[in-house]
């Protein structure tokens, strides 16, 4: 099985799909891939988000990362692997939630707000650290937190994130980020997200120019 790293390694941008309906979530799930995103999120608050993780996963396979997002009790982990999930994606650090995750054999990243936080969901298992909500956590901020975590943590930041807003965080130490709005809006086609994924691969690609090598 492919390490949440190794999708991590491919293209850091996880997509978050939150209000995304079933009829239309595998052209956009392929509109995403074509892009070279690799993990993709349905958030549990969007219509019938099981139907939708089971189609991407259908539809995808092993090579895309599928799961949930805004999961926040231990209940809903298994449900979402049952419908072919293997990521479960927290606004929060309920430790209860991470070992769930853990146990059903799915990645996991908890939402963080503050090193207290960062290291529980560690010991608890967290493949990397959702940095939520970002506009609450200024890359200076990162870049402290980072100071002190373990070499190699993964911090995510969410919350606002735009092509042209990556490169402050991308200095202070992001290892890669979840988008929200800026890239997918319901109602939004897949033509459409094709457009805002590409603009958000080709910003990654070109971060020697936006703040890291």
């Amino acid at each position: 099985m492919t390490s949440f790293a190794a999708y991590l390694d491919r293209l850091p941008l996880v997509a978050i799909l939150r209000g995304v309906k079933p009829e239309e979530v595998v052209g956009i799930g392929r509109a995403l891939v074509s892009a070279g995103f690799s993990i993709i999120e349905v958030p549990l608050n969007s219509p019938e988000p099981i139907e939708s993780i089971r189609r991407l996963a259908s539809d995808l396979g092993p090579d895309t990362l599928v799961g949930a997002g805004t999961v926040t009790v231990p209940a809903d982990v298994e449900t979402v692997v049952a419908a072919g999930g293997r990521i479960i994606v927290m606004p929060h650090a309920d430790v209860a939630v991470i070992r769930a995750a853990k146990a059903a054999g799915a990645a996991c990243t908890p939402g963080v707000c503050t090193p207290t936080e960062g290291f529980a969901a560690l010991a608890a298992g967290a493949d990397a650290l959702k940095l939520f909500p970002a506009e609450l956590v200024a890359p200076s901020v990162l870049r402290a937190m980072a100071s002190v975590f373990p070499r190699g943590t993964r911090f995510l930041p969410v919350g606002g994130i735009t092509p042209d807003g990556m490169a402050p965080y991308l200095a202070a130490g992001a290892a890669g980020f979840g988008l929200g709005s800026a890239l997918y809006k319901p109602g939004m086609s897949a033509a459409e997200v094709g457009t805002t994924a590409n603009a958000f691969a080709d910003a990654w690609r070109s971060r020697d120019q936006v703040g890291r090598q």
